[in-house]
């Protein structure tokens, strides 16, 4: 088929998705010389029309046309909504394989989403006349034959270190203008959620960036337009004709903005123009405190963990036991419902409740996991942490589905996730990390969110990790850590003759008289080991990981360790 034909063809088409997809589908095929479902893959294996996959609420839907490890097409009616196309797929990927592309289109429009792992996300759309153009037609048929050439050039890391660094020069300007480091910090995390509200759609109409372009010409306009959106957000409201939707969540507690320059501002529009939607906060919030706070750049420079190391702490702690009880519990569903299969009546009854119970209860203990990082900083195991945890939730929930049950919606979220954080601002970085990356979730896999936006955080604590005060005693005790059932994190790394110096003196006697059972040549990492691995004795923990230095080895810290190993409760141990 030749180009002039087939846009002639389509132009004047009035038929509905059902009528027109196929026929439209197979015409496009033509037109680039790609096979046809039919006359590639008789069986339906790897490329058909009309796959059969997995909704949401666990009913069978049908993806319009898929290619394993290519693509995933939705098709709609002329003038249906294409968004609502693209949110189809996204609930049905997992089940077809994740492919790289998801495709929705009208007889008018095609439009490409790439969806490959640990990439931005790009967006391609092609109209109908755009397909008399040779180096468009090209571009669909490596779609059909070469989709890794649609792979993105820019990843997330690369995205989310410019946003952090545009931050950096904002956060040192205001700074030096004489704003207390504290208030900056928590304008600029409003400044940050703003942005990726406003790419993610939960903030209508580009009011932010909107905002800042207009005060260009008029910094001072700044001030007040942000205050005017702060002050929507914190309850729900109106900027002008606009309804804003209620967020708060502690981050937009107030209307306070702090007074812009030129520089500022153009600084913000610049910075709004990234894609905000696709921050990796497994890195962006340690990036960006290093900007908040100079005095703190070396300390995070030793502290920092990148998302891989992180998972050599998450996969064995969290994702391990928890997939091997999924699979164990999947297996005894399996009984039942074969029992189900040859019973009758209420035999098969009881079978299916059984089967049903058994998925329902694991969900419930999956809701109700606590994962605590007792030294927190800006939130990456946190965030990791919760993303495995919703991660085994969808596999039960497929699986459970495709194995003939109801399939239920998310109940893991941030609450999941229990912090200590003793610098106030790293606290508040921790919990936007958790907030973006549960929505980024959410909409990844296709499900909505509901109001208020941000549910307050109080589970991500600033406070002292070790040590707090009697209040009728006035002495020092071990702090009280929340219950969870495991413990991950990167506790300060701080030796022991440096800890004086570096934390004062009262205060390193204070901590070493509620921890008696360490040496007072202990490192300062020794602390978080050693109440770890009493909660861990008393069985009020069940796994844990903490990434620690070398020096854990050496005599002086060696008695803890030593303990432990004697009571088998040290069980793996990387090293780089």
């Amino acid at each position: 088929m030749q180009p002039t034909d087939f846009v002639k063809k389509w132009r004047d088409m009035e038929l509905g998705e059902r009528q027109a997809a196929h026929s439209h589908f197979n015409d496009l095929c033509d037109l680039l010389g790609v096979t046809k479902p039919l006359d590639d893959d008789t069986k339906g294996d790897t490329y058909t029309f009309e796959k059969q996959t997995a909704k949401d609420d666990g009913r069978i839907g049908f993806a319009d046309v898929w290619k394993k490890g290519h693509f995933a097409w939705e098709y709609k009616g002329p003038g249906k909504d294409l968004d609502a196309a693209y949110r189809q797929l996204q609930r049905y990927k997992g089940a077809l394989g994740n492919p790289p592309l998801l495709i929705v289109s009208d007889t008018k429009t095609i439009r490409v989403y790439t969806d490959w792992t640990n990439y931005v996300t790009e967006v391609h759309e092609i109209a109908l006349d755009d397909l008399l153009d040779a180096k468009k037609r090209e571009f669909l048929k490596n779609v059909f034959e070469n989709p890794s050439a649609l792979r993105p050039k820019r990843s997330r890391d690369e995205l989310t270190r410019d946003a952090a660094n545009d931050f950096s020069g904002l956060a040192q300007r205001l700074r030096e203008r004489g704003h207390d480091p504290h208030t900056v910090a928590h304008f600029v995390n409003r400044l940050v959620f703003c942005m990726f509200a406003e790419d993610v759609n939960l903030l209508p109409n580009k009011l932010f960036q909107r905002s800042m372009e207009l005060a260009v010409k008029n910094p001072a306009e700044a001030q007040q337009n942000l205050s005017d959106l702060f002050r929507a957000m914190s309850l729900g409201g109106r900027v002008g004709f606009v309804a804003v939707p209620h967020f708060n969540g502690g981050l937009f507690d107030d209307d306070t903005a702090l007074p812009l320059e030129k520089e500022d501002v153009k600084l913000l529009v610049h910075a709004a123009k990234l894609d905000w939607s696709e921050i990796d906060p497994s890195i962006f919030g340690t990036l960006f405190e290093r900007g908040l706070d100079p005095s703190k750049r070396s300390q995070l420079g030793a502290h920092y963990t990148d998302a891989e190391k992180i998972m050599m702490i998450v996969e064995p702690v969290i994702i391990e036991p928890l997939t091997a009880e999924w699979e164990e519990v999947r297996g005894k569903i399996e009984a039942e419902l074969a029992k189900a299969a040859k019973g009758k009546g209420a035999t098969r009854t009881r079978a299916m409740n059984r089967a049903k119970k058994l998925h329902a209860d694991f969900i419930e203990k999956l809701a109700g996991f606590r994962v605590l990082d007792p030294a927190c900083g800006s939130g990456n195991f946190l965030y990791l942490s919760l993303k495995a945890l919703k991660d085994i939730e969808q596999r039960a929930n497929s699986e459970a589905e495709d194995l003939g049950l109801p399939r239920g919606l998310p109940r893991v979220g941030p609450e999941n996730v229990l912090g200590i954080e003793i610098n106030p601002y790293a606290a508040e970085l921790a919990r936007v990390s958790v907030w973006i990356g549960d929505i980024q979730w959410m909409q990844k896999k296709g499900f909505g969110t509901s109001t208020p936006i941000l549910r307050p955080l109080n589970n991500i604590e600033n406070r002292d990790a070790l040590i707090e005060q009697d209040e009728e005693t006035g002495e020092w005790r071990e702090a009280e850590w929340p219950e969870a059932d495991v413990i991950v994190g990167n506790p300060p790394f701080l030796g022991n003759k440096r800890m004086i110096g570096e934390l004062g003196e009262q205060y390193v006697l204070d901590v070493r008289g509620a921890y008696r059972e360490l040496p007072k040549t202990a490192d300062f990492v020794m602390f978080w080991v050693l109440r770890t691995w009493k909660l861990i004795r008393n069985s009020e923990v069940k796994y844990s990981g903490l990434v620690t230095t070398n020096s854990i080895r050496g005599q002086n810290n060696r008695s803890v360790l030593q303990a432990a190993a004697d009571n088998q409760q040290i069980f793996r141990a990387y090293s780089d």
